[in-house]
């Protein structure tokens, strides 16, 4: 039986649901999102401020959370949003955010370019210069984004540097000793 699978997704206000057929869309103050379950392992109803997906069959379990996950993502994502903040550590290494693209110095000899997709939106942080904010509606399309920046200049383990997540633990290793 699945945990997550069991507990309906409740619908905030300003939140609209339709369900039809195989395809579930969402429509909140922040976007519209839709995705296609799998008919024949689950079932998803609308039950008054809830949503409740259970499965068809004994072995469609593996999809019970995974749909019930994305669905409650979905709902989340319209109403609230979803924010991942990137951190860029060492000297000469920061973000620029210009106009739809993002330009990271990177210690490259040159400037690496990123546009931003269409949906999201990149913000440097008022306070700290060095910390970059991905927001948008859709968790999947925030997390990739924030990955593939993150990608081009991972931490290294040594002094740190590169590009890491808010929060994100890196370990470090000790280095070269000395000849004794």
């Amino acid at each position: 039986m699945s945990r997550i699978g069991k507990l309906p997704v409740s619908i905030p206000e300003k939140v609209e649901v339709s369900i039809n057929g195989n395809n579930i869309k969402v429509k909140g103050p922040l976007g519209e999102l839709d995705f296609d379950f799998l008919e024949n392992e689950v079932e998803v109803k609308q039950v008054e401020n809830e949503i409740i997906v259970t499965p068809k069959t004994e072995k469609s379990s593996a999809f019970w959370g995974t749909t019930r996950s994305i669905i409650n993502n979905m709902v989340e994502g319209v109403s609230k949003g979803f924010k991942k903040s990137l951190e860029i550590n060492w000297v000469g290494y920061k973000f620029e955010v210009q106009w739809d693209k993002i330009v990271l110095s990177i210690g490259y000899s040159h400037k690496v370019e990123m546009k931003v997709p269409a949906g999201l939106k990149a913000e440097l942080d008022e306070k700290q210069k060095n910390v970059l904010h991905i927001s948008g509606f859709d968790k999947q399309k925030v997390g990739e984004f924030a990955a593939k920046i993150r990608a081009k200049k991972k931490p290294e383990p040594y002094k740190g540097k590169g590009i890491k997540y808010v929060g994100e633990h890196i370990i470090r290793k000790a280095g070269k000793t000395g000849a004794k």
